[in-house]
């Protein structure tokens, strides 16, 4: 899929796209056990954000959509926690965590965005 300006993907691909590249940051990752049990950390959350974001276009009511996008923000919080604790030891590709903690600021700002129009429509 091509991924410009003139066509931005939607949100359900983006977030699709976010866990492919934690997928693969995790695979790339030292064998070391420190390396290790970050990286799966940040592979729990970094997969459960398009998880949660695909139940949240089910909700059932505003309050329920609000519910699983903050879900989606507390996981995108959590990444960020993972990938600054890989950066500070280390351990993975510079430019590729700094490249995914680029993209996580931006999902979290669409996220915050979506809980504030939601709840301001309310």
């Amino acid at each position: 899929m091509r991924n410009d300006n003139s066509n931005p993907p939607d949100l359900k691909q983006r977030t699709r796209t976010f866990a492919i590249r934690i997928i693969r940051l995790y695979a790339s990752l030292p064998k070391s056990t420190e390396a290790q049990v970050l990286g799966k950390q940040l592979l729990r959350a970094g997969t459960s954000v398009g998880a949660q974001y695909a139940e949240a276009q089910r909700a059932k009511s505003n309050k329920d959509l609000i519910t699983k996008i903050e879900g989606s923000l507390q996981e995108l919080e959590e990444v960020l926690y993972w990938i600054d604790l890989l950066t500070e030891m280390n351990l993975g590709n510079p430019e590729t965590l700094a490249a995914l903690n680029k993209e996580t600021n931006e999902l979290l700002a669409i996220f915050v965005t979506i809980v504030r129009r939601v709840k301001a429509n309310r």
